[in-house]
């Protein structure tokens, strides 16, 4: 499998993988096999995508630490960009089938809408974190500045998942809503937990050395 992983077909192959969504969503528009309301269904899937493709980003630093995978990563990049594609999709799907391409009407309605206000900052999010997503990027903020800036994924989950909460709320339907918050839970709060173990594990460290320096004799 890691070999796989590194072989130079592997990003090609994954980025085609991940351009299937939209493949299927070009045949079925072709092929009139949307439904009554194509357009209602273009905005539903490819929201779908754009939260589907968050949670397996999400998912790569787990798998990759509890497979001991490093590989994985190589595709941490790709993927978080078409997070970001799905979802300028999903906003375009909205401002051209729903509301005809018209600005005033769209800015109203982000106005008057709290979920649409929510997705158009999680999107707002995922722009920044897509501009930000290169290497030339990363030697310009630093390190730990470009780390810090790309935590706000966590932000863009919890958004998403409010964006569906109210969009879904107005039918009373949340058992989609409940299957991606426990995936995007849990996700997060695996983050949360290590994290914690590592906080504990490096006072345990500091306080141990301390504990040694105390106890050591003094040969000056």
């Amino acid at each position: 499998m890691r070999k796989l992983l590194l072989h130079p077909a592997a990003k090609p192959a994954v980025f085609m993988a991940c351009l299937l969504p939209l493949a299927w969503l070009i045949y079925a528009t072709a092929a009139d096999q949307l439904g009554a309301n194509p357009a209602e269904a273009l905005i539903r899937a490819t929201g779908d995508w754009t939260l589907r493709s968050l949670c397996l980003v999400l998912a790569i630093t787990p798998l990759r630490v509890l497979t001991s995978t490093p590989q994985l990563a190589r595709f941490r990049r790709m993927l978080g960009l078409f997070v970001f594609f799905y979802g300028v999709l999903h906003l375009l799907s909205y401002s051209w089938f729903d509301m005809g391409f018209d600005l005033a009407e769209i800015a109203r309605d982000i106005a008057k809408r709290l979920f649409i206000l929510v997705g158009s900052l999680a999107l707002l999010l995922l722009a920044l974190l897509a501009a930000t997503s290169f290497n030339r990027a990363i030697k310009a903020l630093g390190g730990k500045r470009w780390q810090a800036l790309h935590r706000t994924v966590y932000a863009v989950a919890a958004l998403a998942i409010l964006h569906f909460f109210w969009m879904r709320a107005g039918k009373h339907n949340f058992g989609e809503v409940a299957v991606y918050a426990a995936i995007l839970g849990t996700l997060l709060g695996w983050r949360a937990l290590r994290a914690l173990h590592k906080h504990t594990n490096g006072n345990k460290a500091t306080a141990g050395a301390a504990a040694l320096r105390r106890s050591a004799p003094d040969v000056r």
